[in-house]
């Protein structure tokens, strides 16, 4: 490719800049500061957002940031990667036809970055409680918990099937969302209230089992996300070229030189969530001439918020809904095709119309979705529910020394802040537990 790998860096640079001093003081003056502030109860972690807001508004961005890391310490991450459009923003009394909304996402990502670049850390762990608990995967849930159990005096033990903590953050997020190494300095950020030791590269299920765990610590919280994309069983799914949206982007992540990353000219997607999206746009910016993302329902029912699926489109991504997957179609092993159906709706049932189009593709990422690993979770242990993990509203599990949280758990949502919450819940839950 024509490219060098400066400029894909320069391409994979900040979707959204941060805000200068004056930026954020004059975008602060726009909050109506609401009393019962529709903002607040539309943030999962219920950040007190007019506070933290009024706080940058008098020059106390440390102050800020402090209000933002009580409720959610990956504050950091998820002003740079949470939907706030669907979220906060869209709560905003300021949103209307005639105005936008108080951009509250950058105000956040002002806040806490002014206070981690100070290089302090705002908390100071209780006095040592004698608990130790550990805590299975370092994604955003497993993070959460960890600090705040450290905060109340607990050894927590984090247990990682990867090389590098972060979870989704490290590895399953676009790199224009996260650049300069964000990840991995929040992670250093969270260590540094200490009493928290991550030990990477040990699996549920395969290094260690869940009986062990119950019997060398007081507590277990399980964090492990859903790292099994679900597979398309068609013709040609073993094609080179046919791969999981999920390796790609995590492959992506890890390399420190995207030109040596074989492409194509032709991409085809197949998916309608963030990871879909996450996927495609990455894809064009690495240089593909032809990105189509294709998804088997109408726009309103993609799982990629109107922003994403905006965003996929102003970076020359072209979107097809109503059609799925039939065969991957190839040449000497080597994928040349993707053959689609048409849909429609019918009874409220998908259905194929049997009219039928092609794309060609040199690549064709597969992003319909993942499941909790085979053999993660014993369920003679744990219950449960549509293979995940059953949890009550403390992110207890059915056995009353564990805990779970974020992407593994029935109802769990794909979001970040979301497994921040579960694990914050959890961590309060288990610290009553362990001090009852």
């Amino acid at each position: 490719m024509a490219q060098n790998s400066a400029l894909f860096s320069e391409l994979m640079s900040d979707l959204h800049p941060p805000l200068s001093g004056h930026e954020a003081g004059v975008e602060s003056d726009r909050c109506y500061f609401c009393y019962d502030a529709p903002c607040v109860t539309a943030c999962p972690t219920g950040i007190d957002v007019p506070l933290f807001i009024r706080q940058i508004q008098t020059n106390n961005s440390a102050g800020a940031a402090k209000t933002i890391f009580d409720e959610n310490i990956l504050g950091g991450m998820c002003a740079r990667v949470c939907p706030t459009e669907t979220l906060c923003e869209q709560a905003c009394v300021r949103n209307s036809a005639e105005h936008q909304p108080v951009k509250i996402g950058a105000l956040q990502r002002f806040a806490t970055d002014t206070l981690m670049s100070a290089g302090t850390h705002p908390y100071q762990r209780a006095t040592v409680s004698g608990k130790k608990v550990v805590v299975v995967g370092a994604g955003p849930a497993g993070l959460a918990c960890a600090h705040r159990l450290a905060m109340h005096g607990h050894k927590v033990d984090i247990l990682d099937a990867n090389p590098k903590p972060g979870g989704l953050n490290e590895y399953g997020i676009a790199s224009y969302k996260t650049p300069d190494n964000f990840a991995q300095r929040e992670v250093d950020f969270i260590l540094d209230i200490g009493g928290i030791e991550i030990k990477n590269e040990i699996q549920l299920g395969r290094q260690v089992q869940l009986g062990d765990l119950l019997e060398q610590y007081d507590a277990v919280f399980i964090g492990v996300g859903l790292k099994e994309a679900n597979q398309i069983s068609l013709e040609g799914a073993s094609l080179d070229g046919v791969e999981d949206a999920v390796n790609f982007i995590a492959k992506l992540r890890q390399t420190e030189d995207y030109s040596a990353l074989d492409i194509g000219r032709r991409v085809v997607v197949i998916g309608g969530g963030m990871t879909a999206i996450d996927a495609a746009v990455q894809a064009k910016l690495l240089g593909a001439a032809d990105v189509t993302l294709v998804y088997r329902r109408d726009k309103e029912s993609m799982n990629a918020s109107v922003f994403e699926q905006d965003l996929a489109q102003t970076n020359g991504v072209k979107i097809i809904h109503h059609a799925a997957p039939v065969r991957f179609i190839g040449e000497q092993s080597n994928l040349t095709e993707v053959e689609f159906e048409y849909t429609q709706q019918v009874n409220g049932k998908l259905q194929g119309t049997g009219e039928t189009f092609t794309l060609q593709a040199d690549h064709a990422f597969n992003a319909i979705g993942q499941v909790l690993q085979a053999g993660v979770v014993d369920a003679d242990v744990v219950a449960l529910e549509n293979n995940r993990i059953a949890v009550n509203e403390e992110r207890q599990t059915s056995h009353q020394n564990i805990w779970a949280g974020g992407d593994c758990i029935a109802g769990g949502d794909d979001l970040t802040v979301s497994a921040v919450q579960d694990g914050k819940l959890a961590a309060e839950s288990i610290n009553r537990y362990l001090s009852s």
